[in-house]
């Protein structure tokens, strides 16, 4: 289908989120439709990653409504959330220093064998099966991802290339059905920005929606089927990359006029 007949997956109407006498959502409405890969650009100060820690549950916003496919999700905390299958990566990747790249993935598993104090005291053959299975998932993205050569290593010990791959696979191995992903590609060597992208394109193919935040207009334009804009807060413009870049409005408030990357 095309991005006029796809339907909204994920829905924002009217957010204001005030940090003190900044408000960094100013009664944002925008919507983000099922499938492809859906580009967020703004200029520095937009309100971009304060909309996606409301719509994963990090904040809850002072006004307005959120839902993800008919679910509201103001008053959920990130887990439901992540449990509907909304999952949110970061732009700079966060882990704890002792623990092992491929038990960082284990931990996003849904349905951990260890969630209950008494599975987790009692165990059992049914918890030893999910805890091979879930083991065996990991192992399995980290191969899908190109950083098994790795994952026994301690999180501190790998590049941020490699932490960035690190995220996109935790997101993963929650089982999203929509990812909302925070600049994967920012600080990467180009030849790394660009397996990135063919690993969101592959999960695309599989049927996941992606919303991702990028300031290389060169990948928004190659991976993405539709772009929204935001400025000061609010919903600005919605388009192919082409219609966004020949906005005056877009030009003015955030590509400065200049020509298209």
């Amino acid at each position: 289908m095309d991005n006029g007949t796809r339907e909204p997956m994920l829905r924002a109407s009217g957010l204001v989120m005030q940090f003190g006498g900044m408000r960094a959502l100013d009664k944002l409405s925008l919507e983000v439709r099922r499938g492809g890969i859906t580009g967020l650009i703004g200029p520095n100060g937009a309100g971009k990653s304060t909309f996606m820690n409301c719509a994963s549950g990090m904040l809850r916003p002072q006004q307005g409504s959120i839902s993800f496919d008919g679910h509201a999700l103001v008053r959920l905390p990130p887990h439901r959330i992540c449990g509907l299958g909304l999952v949110r990566t970061f732009q700079h990747a966060r882990g704890f220093a002792r623990m092992r790249v491929i038990d960082h993935l284990k931990l996003y598993a849904q349905h951990q064998p260890g969630e209950t104090v008494w599975t987790a005291l009692v165990g059992g053959a049914a918890a030893r099966r999910r805890d091979a299975e879930v083991e065996e998932a990991a192992w399995a993205i980290a191969r899908r991802l190109r950083f098994d050569h790795v994952a026994h290593l301690r999180i501190t010990e790998i590049s941020g290339g490699q932490k960035k791959l690190v995220e996109i696979g935790r997101a993963l191995m929650a089982g999203p059905r929509m990812i909302l992903l925070d600049e994967p590609m920012a600080g990467v060597n180009p030849s790394l920005g660009a397996e990135i992208g063919d690993h969101l394109l592959s999960m695309v193919e599989e049927g996941r929606t992606i919303l991702l935040i990028e300031h290389d207009m060169a990948l928004i334009r190659k991976l993405c089927g539709e772009v929204v804009v935001m400025a000061a807060g609010a919903f600005l413009a919605r388009g192919s990359f082409d219609e966004v870049c020949d906005d005056p409005t877009v030009q003015e408030a955030y590509l400065g006029r200049r020509a298209r990357a």
